[in-house]
């Protein structure tokens, strides 16, 4: 048997919540949270970065597969642990969970970094948009999961993304105003007509300002767009970088910093 773990779970009420998604309901991360693991559950969680695959029924294309990454220390620990959701960009899409570990979170894991946080990267099925309803309610779904089987903090939820990952890290915030913790989206789009939803959320915005992929203008049309109505976010433009705006920034440990020091409603 490989050292990968592959670990498939039926949601029962998968259609009905994901119906509930689809139309637009909005739902904190508190909602999802069930009792804390005991012990012998924790202590059953693999520590390191290991494949899993979560059946979603009524989904319509088929389960989610995503890498989830579990710090050593995990099972021993009293404290409930902070979860970053990573999303990757269109060129990882598919069916080959080692596309994933490209960039970001999964590529700084394997290449030996150790993080105090649960990190789930799910991969987008080829073809789809992170952005797009269906992708969105695939989250949700996996987000609900993973509060309700790890103990995770739902006052510590973080949801960052790279380019077409970063449109979407813009897209599932709208969706889940009440979620997340903190929002990190890099050469990212998003709409700006929406910005009122999630000023109240802390954001680190990032973009290469000459990104000939995804414009510059986008990120900062977000930016202008969320001052507007009343958030204060953080913005960094590299002058000289093009569309990988992502490598200096997930190897920036202020960064890092940043991103777990933030409280939902705080």
């Amino acid at each position: 048997m490989s050292h990968f773990l592959h670990h498939s779970v039926m949601l029962l009420a998968g259609a009905a919540l994901l119906a509930s998604c689809a139309a637009g309901g909005s739902r904190g991360a508190g909602d999802a949270a069930g009792d804390a693991p005991d012990a012998d559950a924790k202590a059953q969680v693999p520590t390191g970065q290991h494949p899993q695959t979560l059946e979603l029924p009524g989904a319509g294309g088929g389960p989610i597969r995503y890498l989830l990454y579990v710090p050593e220390g995990y099972a021993a620990s009293e404290k409930p642990w902070p979860l970053v959701l990573f999303l990757h960009g269109a060129g990882e899409r598919g069916d080959d969970l080692e596309a994933v570990k490209k960039h970001g979170p999964p590529k700084l894991v394997g290449e030996g970094k150790a993080f105090p946080f649960i990190c789930v990267s799910p991969q987008c099925p080829k073809g789809g948009w992170w952005d797009k309803p269906e992708q969105t309610a695939a989250l949700v779904a996996l987000l609900d999961h993973l509060q309700k089987t790890l103990d995770v903090d739902a006052d510590r939820v973080v949801l960052t993304g790279l380019s077409m990952g970063g449109f979407g890290t813009w897209a599932l915030a709208m969706a889940e105003p009440k979620r997340f913790a903190a929002l990190a989206p890099i050469c990212g789009r998003g709409d700006p007509k929406k910005a009122g939803l999630i000023a109240h959320i802390p954001a680190w915005v990032f973009h290469g300002a000459k990104d000939p992929t995804v414009p510059v203008t986008f990120s900062e049309a977000m930016v202008e767009a969320l001052k507007k109505a009343g958030g204060a976010p953080k913005f960094t433009v590299y002058p000289e970088a093009k569309h990988d705006s992502w490598t200096q920034t997930y190897a920036n440990p202020k960064f890092w910093e940043w991103l777990l020091a933030q409280r939902r409603g705080k």
